[in-house]
């Protein structure tokens, strides 16, 4: 285990250095959930080490033999009529355990109706991006520790206007069998536009995250556990429609203190029956149950709950997330085994 704390200071360490959140960034489709698993498990999972090679698309250091000839395929019905989905394969190509990972990313933002600065309609036009990434891991000789790394290409296209980037998420992870206990840390998208949109450059959403996951011994439960986006602490913000006020019109702001920014970095998620053939999961998303809370009504914002059955070398995925009263995405996943 000490091997695994540099590492983890270092990660820590790049907050000082990265700031950037939602909103601030181009490519930002590259950070939404990639599968049905982790949608249910509360949006982000960097310890799945096993058969499934989404999982290689958030934390490449997940690449193994397991995932040789494994196909998957995911789609989500996401919001505003935006669906996007993922396809992997991972390929064994020697007698030992060089595997070989493949990925697509895509999003379809749909169409919309264009208009001049003068309100005068232009016409429809539409919006896309995708990734293509390539994978490889490594076993440190005589260990229970793996690096990985992803390499990016990426486009986008928003209207007439169009842009290409490269990135590179590097990960981490220690697989202890004898206590069914990984860990797992990653630094995604780290890299720049080769192109803009219009002459400003525009950083990537460069993100930094740890999760731990254990299997609960001689029970049938895996529990994870999940800190997202430690490359800025400070990821509260006052919600304005959540202030207070007296009866002598005295205002009182909402206090944003340690606990909810230490909330906010926190996913938790948990799976019955992790290795059979049917399993079923459930996770929270501390982060989006309190950004999209809404005062006095319970919406049960940050839920998620998912399942996925197994029919001979084919699985099938199912997963809701309920973000509030309005608003909900179904995920659906296929895994086909092709050996």
């Amino acid at each position: 285990m000490p091997k695994f704390l540099p590492f983890v200071l270092l990660l820590f360490g790049t907050t000082a250095v990265w700031a950037q959140l939602g909103g601030r960034d181009t490519y930002q489709f590259l950070n939404l959930v990639s599968s049905p698993k982790q949608a249910a498990l509360g949006g982000k999972v960097l310890t799945d080490y096993s058969y499934d090679p989404t999982a290689a698309l958030f934390n490449p250091a997940t690449i193994n033999a397991e995932m040789d000839n494994q196909l998957s395929l995911n789609y989500v019905n996401y919001l505003a009529d935006v669906n996007y989905g993922t396809a992997s394969y991972a390929y064994l190509y020697d007698r030992r355990t060089q595997v070989i990972h493949m990925g697509v990313t895509y999003i379809n933002y749909g169409k919309f109706d264009g208009y001049d600065e003068n309100g005068e309609a232009t016409g429809d036009f539409s919006g896309g991006e995708v990734a293509l990434s390539l994978g490889y891991a490594y076993n440190i000789p005589y260990s229970d520790f793996y690096v990985g790394a992803n390499a990016k290409f990426i486009s986008s296209k928003l209207d007439e206007y169009t842009s290409l980037g490269v990135a590179a998420d590097l990960g981490f992870i220690y697989v202890n069998e004898e206590l069914q206990l990984n860990i797992g840390a990653v630094v995604r998208n780290i890299g720049t536009q080769i192109t803009t949109y219009d002459a400003i450059r525009e950083d990537l959403p460069l993100e930094v995250d740890v999760g731990f996951s254990q299997r609960i011994p001689r029970v049938p439960i895996r529990w994870h556990l999940t800190f997202e986006n430690l490359q800025l602490w400070n990821i509260a913000f006052q919600n304005s429609a959540r202030t207070i006020e007296d009866l002598e019109g005295n205002e009182t702001q909402e206090n944003i203190n340690f606990i909810d920014n230490l909330s906010r970095h926190t996913i938790i998620g948990a799976e019955l029956f992790p290795e059979g053939g049917f399993n079923i999961r459930l996770g929270y998303n501390f982060r989006r149950g309190e950004e999209l809370r809404i005062v006095n009504q319970r919406s049960f914002a940050g839920l998620s709950a998912g399942f996925s059955i197994k029919f001979n070398k084919l699985r099938l995925s199912y997963s809701y997330a309920r973000y509030n009263s309005a608003a909900s995405s179904g995920f659906f996943g296929l895994n086909l085994d092709l050996q």
